[in-house]
């Protein structure tokens, strides 16, 4: 008799996952003689339900493939106790069978916002255990319901395609970052450690109407799916999906006209750039900025858009102050961008 539906359907979403990094990490050089080391990859597991199902799957599939497993809880110290729910991860993670496995503490600023913060705090604390350890790739648990809230949360915000695009399967420094789960629901994924018997703790947070994310879960989208009937959430994915398609192709067209845009000095020219359609522009703009030093985390369309102004409906305005103390302004016909 084979595993529940659940369990088959993590492990297969997890194997697929290990297969492509294994392809990734062949020798590069077929004349070598020595096989490459085994590669290791990290979980990053909270102790929730979708983390410790990708953990456990993981930890059944990794040995299977030749694959080293280990995994990585990052405690933030929001919450009372907080040190100890992680080593309890830690041991769990253990128990699997993974090694390496640790726990790390990060101090969360405020910059952005508590969710926004804490995000940033962890992805800095699994981006150095992955230098550490030298990990070839980290899982994360991201499911379809997370997309369908990323989805949901770029639109509110306004923010152009490229945030309903969502969250990428791979993403990160050389494809750190690898998402197994975005096909799967939340639910299978809880299923999947009710019937292993795998225990797991729910974060108060995720129930704290204090947290945007939060209210959208239990009652923004409740009430789409009232409203719309069921399959809200496959919906919002599938858009996902195509908006970043879209926002890929139109990334490329934006990477490839960029350099026709500037002039001897490296400077953008205004007309050029008018002459663009205005979402190839709006990225060249974008992009701009944040080679400046604009964070990209805190440049938002309203951002890109005053700096637009300057091209598309000069009127001989002032600078336009974008976040990371980056100016931009029109001199002469040329738009310069610059940390002022």
């Amino acid at each position: 008799m084979g595993p529940h539906p659940a369990v088959a359907a993590i492990r297969l979403a997890v194997r697929r996952v290990l297969h492509d990094i294994l392809n990734d990490h062949q020798n590069p050089d077929p004349g070598a003689y020595e096989r490459p080391p085994a590669p290791l990859v990290l979980v990053a597991c909270s102790g929730g339900a979708d983390s410790m199902a990708l953990a456990s799957a993981l930890a059944f599939e990794a040995p299977r493939l030749g694959v080293r497993a280990g995994g990585v809880t990052v405690d933030h110290g929001l919450q009372p106790g907080s040190d100890l729910r992680a080593a309890e991860v830690v041991l769990r993670m253990r128990e699997l069978g993974l090694d390496p496995v640790e726990s790390t503490s990060v101090t969360v600023g405020r910059e952005g916002g508590p969710e926004a913060a804490a995000r940033d705090a962890r992805y800095a604390a699994l981006d150095a255990a992955a230098v550490r350890h030298g990990a070839a790739a980290v899982l994360l648990g991201h499911t379809r319901d997370d997309q369908a809230e990323t989805v949901l949360l770029g639109l509110a915000r306004g923010s152009g395609i490229r945030s309903l695009s969502g969250m990428a399967a791979v993403s990160g420094a050389g494809g750190r970052y690898r998402r197994p789960f975005l096909e799967l629901d939340r639910q299978t994924a809880r299923k999947a450690c009710m019937v292993q018997a795998l225990p797991v703790w729910d974060d108060p947070h995720n129930a704290d109407p204090a947290y945007t994310r939060s209210r959208l879960r239990h009652e923004g989208l409740p009430a789409l799916e009232k409203a719309l009937g069921k399959g809200v959430v496959e919906a919002l994915a599938r858009t996902a999906q195509l908006s970043r398609d879209d926002a890929d192709a139109l990334d490329s067209w934006a990477r490839r006209a960029e350099a026709s845009v500037r002039d001897t000095a490296g400077l953008l020219e205004c007309a050029k750039l008018y002459a663009l359609p205005p979402a190839v522009r709006r990225r060249i703009l974008r992009s701009a900025a944040i080679e400046a030093g604009a964070p990209a985390g805190s440049l938002f369309a309203r951002h890109i858009e005053e700096v637009d102004r300057l091209i598309t409906g000069w009127r001989g305005q002032g600078a336009i102050n974008l976040p990371g103390k980056v100016v931009a302004q029109r001199q002469g016909g040329r738009l310069v961008i610059r940390q002022g």
